[in-house]
């Protein structure tokens, strides 16, 4: 279907895309996609729950890492009505405001979930170079203000291009490449100039994914210089095993994030399936494993989660 409307009308509508070819298996297809929205929901607020009730979490890395855990909360719950509603009851038709609104909560987590990752390599990084100033470096007054400063640059980064996405003029075939809406999939059925929108975009993600990225990549840099001058192999192991969760979470962000830019660039022609599977590991992969790696990695999270089951279980 095509239509033109200018594009400050509420009226207009996109179309959602599930699994093209497979719609009658859409419902066989949200039993595992519900599974992991679930997991990942239920994940992510045990580690909330843990960090608030436990007092010796009370600590910078896991006060960043409660703050991950928010943020995926937040994507997950960012898309969950439309990636569901596809699946479950055909429901694909989302006006502008809607799809503009999920657009921008979608991208100022995906824009916090960075800010956090590179928060936390700042926490091992003095944690790590400089341990003994640690607690002062790193205060409570401090973390605060780190979160709130990165949750602001996520906010007011994001605001221009989506304002923008109300005014421009949508000509083309209004079907969106996935079960949610993203910023490069509505300006890519535009007939307006998107020049302003494809410019601050780029712009945008190389100054916070970009260099949350680089810092994050000069912040291990450093760290494994500081290792290497310990002279216990064992002790080198130990303080490296303390990196480990992190490393997994920034994988688990960023390969998803760089593989669907790279389908969106340089494979737009490619099959409707790779989109969409790409579209759905973005989405879904790091909310998943982020409480996964922890609860596994992490002594102190994995205890206090064997500690509430064993709890449960003698009740």
């Amino acid at each position: 279907m095509s239509s033109t409307l200018d594009g400050n009308s509420s009226y207009f509508t996109f179309l959602l895309t599930g699994f093209p070819g497979l719609e009658w298996a859409h419902h066989w297809i949200s039993i595992p996609v519900f599974s992991v929205y679930l997991t990942a929901i239920l994940g992510n607020a045990t580690i909330l729950h843990i960090v608030r009730t436990d007092p010796s979490l009370h600590q910078p890395m896991y006060y960043f890492l409660a703050m991950l855990a928010s943020t995926d909360l937040g994507l997950c719950v960012s898309t969950i009505p439309t990636v569901l509603g596809v699946l479950w009851f055909d429901f694909r038709g989302i006006h502008l405001y809607p799809c503009v609104l999920q657009v921008y909560v979608f991208h100022a987590f995906s824009f916090m979930e960075s800010a956090m990752l590179f928060a936390m390599a700042y926490d091992r990084f003095v944690a790590i170079t400089n341990p003994l100033r640690y607690p002062t470096i790193l205060t409570s007054s401090r973390v605060v203000m780190i979160i709130l400063t990165l949750g602001l640059r996520s906010i007011i980064f994001t605001i221009p291009p989506i304002i923008r996405l109300l005014w421009l003029t949508y000509c083309r075939n209004n079907v969106l490449s996935h079960s949610y809406c993203l910023h490069q999939d509505m300006i890519r059925l535009s007939c307006s100039n998107t020049r302003f929108n494809s410019l601050y975009a780029l712009i945008v993600i190389l100054l916070s994914m970009g260099s949350d990225f680089l810092f994050i990549l000069l912040s291990y840099i450093m760290i494994f210089h500081s290792v290497l001058t310990i002279a216990s192999r064992r002790e080198q192991l130990k303080v490296l095993n303390t990196c480990v969760s992190h490393i997994l979470a920034v994988l688990c962000f960023y390969v998803p994030v760089l593989g669907l830019s790279i389908v969106h660039r340089f494979a737009r022609h490619s099959s409707p399936i790779i989109h969409i599977v790409m579209g759905n590991v973005y989405i879904l992969f790091p909310p998943l494993m982020n409480p996964l790696i922890y609860s596994i990695k992490t002594q102190q999270i994995r205890r206090a989660i064997i500690r509430i089951i064993s709890l449960k279980g003698c009740r």
